[in-house]
C-alpha cells in the first residue's frame, strides 16, 4: 500500500482516518514501446471474434433505457458451462447457481470480504488487493510472511491459521507476484484447517488457465468452506472487459448477493461475456505460445546470471541485481528509459515482467543485457 502525507487533504474533507495515509492502487501508466507490467495478454482478439461481440453488444443497444438482468443468469450458465468444459472440475458439476460474476475479479473480492468477514488472513507477497479492499472495508488482515524462496510453509500456514481462526483465509495460485502455484494437496490441507472451526478460504485463481495444477474447484465437491475467484482479464485477453467471477456453493453465493449493488453489471458487459465465452477455444488458443515464450525469457533471465522464480503464470519475478551492483527501483528506470516498462513490485532486489509479444520479450531481453553486461 502507498501512502501520502495526510496533510494534502483538506480540513474540510470527512475522510476516514484510516483512509487519510493511502493512495489508490494502480501501476505506473506510462509510455513506452514495451508495456510488460500488468500481466496483460498480449494477443488482441481476433476480428472475428471482435464482430461476434459487437453483434451480441448490438442486439442490447435499443433496450439501454431498460436495467441489465440483475441476477446475470445468461451469464453465469455460460461460465458454468465453461468451467464444466475447459476448467473440468473433478467430482462437481458447475451449475449457474455456483457462479457469481462482477465487475473483474477486484469487485468479486470485495463482496466477499463485505459479506463475509472481518478478521481476514493471507500470504505476503501476495496480491496487494486483498489487504487494500480489507483496509477500505475496514476489515482486519494478518500476513503470513513466505520464506525467501517465496514457496508456502504449509506446516507454519496451518499453525498460524489454528492461532488466528480468521473467518477469511486468502490464498493465490498461481501467486501474484512470485508466480508460483501451491499444490492441491496443500490447498486441501488449509480449507480443511479453516474448515474446523467455522471460517472460509478464498482462493484466487486469476492465472488458474495457465497453471499445471488442478483447479481447487475440485474441493467444492467435498467441501463447502471454499470460494474459487476467476477472471476473464488474463487468458481471455478481456483486461477491458472486466469480468471477473466466484464459484462457490449456491448457499455462498446467495450470502454474497446480500451485499451486491442494484444491476451491479451492465447490460452490455454481460453481452460481451457471453460473446467471448463463445469463441473460449480461439481465446484461450494463444496460452500455450505465452507459456513457451515465457520458459524462453527465464532462460535468458539465467543466462544474463539473475535469480528467476519459477512460474506458473504469464509473468516472471526475477532478482539477483546486487551482484550488479545495481537497485530494483534503478534497474526499472533504466529499462523504462530503453522503452520497457515492466513492475516493481515492492520486493527488495526484484521486479516482475509480464511476458509479452516476441518481439517485446526480445526488446526486454537485449535492454537487459545492454545495462547488466555493457
Amino acid at each position: 500500500m502507498s501512502s501520502q502525507s495526510e496533510s494534502q487533504w483538506p480540513s474540510w474533507l470527512p475522510l476516514r482516518k484510516d483512509l487519510s495515509g493511502l493512495k489508490p492502487y494502480g501501476a505506473p501508466q506510462v509510455a513506452a514501446r514495451s508495456k510488460l507490467n500488468t500481466n496483460e495478454n498480449p494477443f488482441s482478439i481476433s476480428e472475428a471474434i471482435q464482430r461476434s461481440i459487437e453483434r451480441e453488444i448490438s442486439t442490447e443497444l435499443e433496450n439501454l433505457n431498460r436495467y441489465p438482468d440483475r441476477e446475470v443468469i445468461e451469464l453465469r450458465r455460460a461460465l458454468a458451462i465453461y468451467i464444466n468444459k475447459v476448467v473440468k472440475p473433478v467430482g462437481i458439476d458447475i451449475t449457474w447457481e455456483n457462479i457469481w460474476p462482477a465487475n473483474g475479479s477486484n469487485e468479486v473480492l470485495q463482496t466477499i470480504m463485505m459479506a463475509l468477514g472481518s478478521s481476514i488472513m493471507g500470504l505476503s507477497p501476495s496480491y496487494s488487493m486483498h489487504p487494500l479492499i480489507a483496509q477500505t472495508i475496514g476489515a482486519n488482515f494478518r500476513a503470513i510472511k513466505m520464506p525467501s524462496n517465496f514457496e508456502i510453509d504449509l506446516d507454519e500456514i496451518l499453525k498460524e491459521i489454528e492461532r488466528n481462526k480468521p473467518h477469511l483465509f486468502f490464498l493465490t495460485t498461481p501467486n501474484n507476484p512470485t508466480g508460483r502455484s501451491v499444490n492441491f494437496l496443500s490447498l486441501k490441507k488449509i480449507v480443511e484447517k479453516t474448515a474446523s472451526y467455522g471460517g472460509m478460504v478464498v482462493i484466487d485463481e486469476a492465472y488458474g488457465e495457465f497453471s499445471r495444477e488442478l483447479s481447487a474447484i475440485s474441493l467444492l465437491a467435498d467441501s463447502p468452506s471454499l470460494i474459487v475467484v476467476r477472471t476473464m482479464s488474463k487468458a481471455f485477453a478481456f483486461a477491458g472487459a472486466r469480468i471477473g467471477y466466484a464459484v462457490a456453493r449456491d448457499e455462498t453465493i446467495k450470502a454474497l448477493q446480500l451485499v451486491r449493488l442494484p444491476y451491479h453489471l451492465s447490460s452490455l458487459t454481460q453481452a460481451a461475456g457471453l460473446a467471448a465465452l463463445k469463441h473460449s477455444d480461439d481465446l484461450l488458443a494463444d496460452i500455450e505460445r505465452i507459456k513457451v515464450s515465457r520458459d524462453l525469457v527465464a532462460s535468458e533471465l539465467i543466462s544474463l546470471g539473475l535469480e528467476v522464480i519459477p512460474s506458473d503464470a504469464n509473468f516472471i519475478l526475477f532478482g539477483g541485481f546486487s551482484k550488479f551492483a545495481i537497485s530494483a527501483p534503478v534497474l526499472w528506470q533504466d529499462l523504462l528509459d530503453q522503452g520497457v516498462l515492466i513492475r516493481d513490485v515492492g520486493i527488495e532486489d526484484y521486479l516482475r515482467v509480464t511476458i509479452g509479444r516476441e518481439s517485446e520479450n526480445q526488446l526486454f531481453i537485449n535492454s537487459l543485457r545492454e545495462i547488466l553486461h555493457p
